[in-house]
């Protein structure tokens, strides 16, 4: 009788301890996620704090135009390479992984020269500060987009620690390029400073993955994920577009001293919106892993991804009014006073963006790139115009209004699709998703 009682329920133990270690190793991944967040958090944040206090609020503005233009460029780049790569290459066999980073970061390779190449002679042409910001930009974008790219490839195989420690290496590598900048003190070489740092991470990454750039694989890759690149690069340009876009026409509204003056805020809430830009990282990769092994979760994780962002951010939003004046001096130097008294709506615009990228998560892991795009294409005419709407009626602070209201509707609309495309995969399923 006892053996029978031990067949019995040794063949249950591994299925009853089975999805405990599942979500112990996703827990894992998430983590290394936020200690990845985190370092690129720290080093955005260091480097806004550092150019900010060295150049003064009008040459910081110039600053953040080189900062969103890479922005543009950087979502070309994820929509090409490394988005696909994260919905159809998470948690496959090292051989497919491999083969697949050594397309997609090749592909990266070549967006970074051929843009950079446009970019710099664009900022010859224009000269002045701007010129010669615009013109560093371009000498350094093929290495900031390629540390990007070992990122997302790092978070695809389930290795965020790879990930953490490039972020760390160029966090480390900033340090003497920023003290060299502030020497010269001009925007354009804290602009080659940020760029130099990066590019020494995206070597690095070379030697963590073993793996080489393959610009000859770029044809290959994009041919056979049109279906998802084409659709991602328009929803993260019109994303990153919008940005652009808002702050161009607020210097043309107000003057190029408030464009210093959003970047400004935006700072404050640097961890927030760190974790916002690089979401796709950790929570994409994990919601594909999530379709594939339970499906029926997809909307409670989206749900609960969410949620925590939004109420994150509106803590740290709290916590950053009870700020003194003294303290935010110390930190922002003259950007603090115009700045903090954009705490209250640049708080609720993040919290309401952190509780649509929840639902943006779930569109990208299920590969329903007809319904992202459709969304982005709404929250990002949003933006646009609230925050160009807001900056005409009641100037920066009327922007920042108009931006927060905007993200909440836009919010909206992707949980709307979220909930369509979660319908259509229980009917369907695999309809949308393609793996390797």
């Amino acid at each position: 009788m006892t053996t029978e009682g031990e067949n019995t329920t040794t063949p249950a133990a591994p299925a009853e301890h089975a999805p405990r270690a599942a979500k112990r190793a996703m827990f894992g991944r998430l983590s290394w996620g936020l200690a990845d967040q985190a370092a690129s958090s720290i080093s955005n944040f260091a480097v806004g704090i550092y150019v900010a206090r060295s150049l003064g609020l009008a040459a910081f503005g110039v600053f953040t135009l080189a900062w969103v233009t890479y922005g543009v460029v950087l979502s070309v780049s994820r929509g090409l390479a490394a988005d696909p790569l994260v919905v159809r290459f998470s948690g496959v066999s090292d051989a497919s992984w491999r083969g697949a980073v050594a397309r997609s970061s090749g592909t990266v390779l070549g967006v970074g020269v051929a843009i950079g190449a446009a970019c710099a002679l664009v900022g010859l042409a224009v000269g002045g500060r701007v010129g010669s910001a615009f013109a560093a930009l371009g000498v350094v974008l093929p290495g900031l987009l390629l540390q990007d790219a070992w990122r997302y490839a790092f978070f695809a195989a389930g290795t965020g620690r790879k990930a953490f420690i490039n972020d760390v290496v160029w966090g480390v590598a900033l340090v003497p390029a920023m003290v060299v900048a502030a020497r010269v003190g001009s925007v354009a070489a804290f602009v080659l400073a940020w760029g130099a740092s990066a590019t020494v991470a995206a070597l690095y990454g070379c030697f963590q993955s073993g793996i080489r750039p393959h610009m000859a694989g770029a044809r290959q890759w994009l041919r056979e994920h049109r279906d998802l690149s084409y659709r991602y690069v328009v929803e993260n340009v019109s994303t990153s577009g919008a940005s652009q876009l808002r702050a161009y026409g607020l210097g043309a509204i107000v003057g190029i001293s408030a464009v210093g003056v959003i970047r400004g805020a935006e700072l404050l809430l640097g961890p927030f919106m760190a974790v916002l830009m690089g979401l796709s990282l950790v929570t994409v990769a994990e919601a594909a892993r999530v379709v594939r092994q339970a499906p029926h979760q997809l909307g409670r994780f989206c749900l609960l991804l969410g949620g925590a962002q939004a109420v994150a951010a509106l803590l740290w939003g709290a916590a950053l009014l009870l700020v003194p004046d003294r303290l935010g001096e110390l930190v922002l130097g003259d950007v603090w006073g115009s700045a903090s008294e954009l705490i209250v709506p640049a708080t609720l615009g993040v919290a309401g963006a952190g509780l649509g990228t929840g639902a943006a998560a779930g569109l990208r892991a299920l590969g329903a790139a007809r319904r992202s795009l459709r969304s982005q294409l709404f929250a990002s005419t949003c933006y646009v115009g609230g925050g160009l709407g807001g900056a005409a009626l009641a100037g920066t602070v009327g922007s920042a209004w108009g931006v927060a209201a905007a993200t909440v509707c836009g919010s909206a609309v992707w949980w709307v699709q979220l909930r369509s495309a979660l319908r259509e995969h229980h009917h369907y399923p695999l309809r949308e998703v393609r793996t390797p």
